[in-house]
């Protein structure tokens, strides 16, 4: 057995043994530790953290959960690792994305179903009441949940576009795929009262409280979900730090929560809005072009380095990435939830 050792972002020491016959991820759970992930097999990268010392073999996995030049400077996949000696690993999460309980099961219903622009929809479901958890939606802003399909054992990872209440209240925001499981359940069968098996939370996609910087937040189409988690959680906070938006969609019919837009604008009165169609059609007076895009043209003017959190399809992703790079913002700054094959919900 071997001693792994994880430095948390915001400097928290998590120990546990591991056989080089297990990956860091299932010996972390045989101790109890229940570590940001969701696919288990490499595929979404929600597990990713670096190696300080020591070695690790890994499996097989997807170059976008983990690409090569990711893998030459130290990153791994938790799922897909195994030790090789003792090591020390750094965690881009807090503590507080971190279980030390099995993840938690729940029942909720759905109590509304609205059109999110022209290709999604809005979910909001309610918590039963549970012994154990009671009826709090407990969770840290940014993360995810998986919906059991009804009727099925498959499953589907969505972001939590509400803040943390105690009302048990969770919202959610579905790109309807054509012929996707979830998405033809959700506009053919389902209904207000239909209950829902939620597997949750999860993820690392989480605020660095610790840091002062500026944020720059990026959305593509409904990774906007746990963007507006994160900034309708600095409104309850009353955090006054600068902050923008840059929400981008392919044309002007696909925009959505522009109410909760501005209201967060209306409660946050340092946030500032832009609104990016890639294809315009008619009258667009706001931005063309893409969010990374819009992100270069917003570096170009700030005074302090920000930082970065982006959350979107992997394009989005790496083309944000490599602006935020070339604007000379560090790695440890920008902060991303790809939607990958395996993560994208359907």
């Amino acid at each position: 057995m071997y001693k792994v050792e994880l430095l948390t972002r915001d400097g928290a020491s998590i120990a546990f043994d591991a056989a080089p016959s297990e990956t860091l991820l299932d010996a972390a759970e045989r101790a109890n530790i229940f570590l940001p992930s969701s696919c288990r097999e490499g595929g979404c990268g929600a597990c990713r953290v670096t190696i300080v010392a020591g070695e690790t073999i890994l499996d097989a996995h997807s170059v976008s959960a983990l690409s090569e030049a990711e893998r030459a400077k130290g990153d791994i996949l938790l799922c897909r690792a195994h030790a090789q000696g003792d090591l020390s690993l750094s965690a881009p999460f807090d503590r507080a994305s971190i279980g030390f309980a099995p993840i938690p099961v729940r029942r909720a219903r759905i109590v509304a179903m609205t059109p999110a622009g022209s290709s999604a929809m809005r979910l909001a479901l309610k918590y039963e009441d549970d012994p154990q958890f009671g009826s709090a939606a407990q969770f840290v802003a940014g993360q995810f949940v998986e919906l059991e399909i009804p009727g099925t054992d498959a499953r589907r990872c969505y972001s939590l576009a509400n803040a943390p209440n105690w009302d048990g209240q969770l919202e959610f925001l579905v790109r309807l795929q054509p012929n996707g499981a979830f998405s033809t359940w959700l506009t053919a069968r389902a209904a207000i009262g239909d209950s829902l098996i939620v597997h949750g939370p999860m993820g690392q996609f989480t605020l660095d409280e610790a840091s002062a910087r500026p944020r720059i937040f990026v959305a593509g189409g409904t990774g906007l979900a746990p963007v507006l988690s994160m900034l309708r959680q600095m409104t309850e906070f009353a955090d006054a730090r600068p902050c923008r938006l840059i929400f981008g969609v392919g044309r002007a019919q696909e925009l959505f929560a522009q109410d909760a837009l501005a209201e967060l604008a209306a409660s946050l009165p340092q946030l500032a809005i832009t609104l990016c169609v890639w294809k315009p059609e008619g009258s667009w007076h706001e931005f063309v072009g893409t969010p990374a895009e819009a992100l270069a043209v917003e570096l170009g003017k700030v005074d302090a380095p920000p930082d970065i959190y982006v959350c979107g399809p992997p394009a989005l992703i790496e083309a944000a990435e490599a602006v935020a790079r070339a604007a000379g913002v560090s790695a440890d700054r920008i902060f991303a939830e790809r939607f990958t094959v395996a993560s994208v919900a359907t």
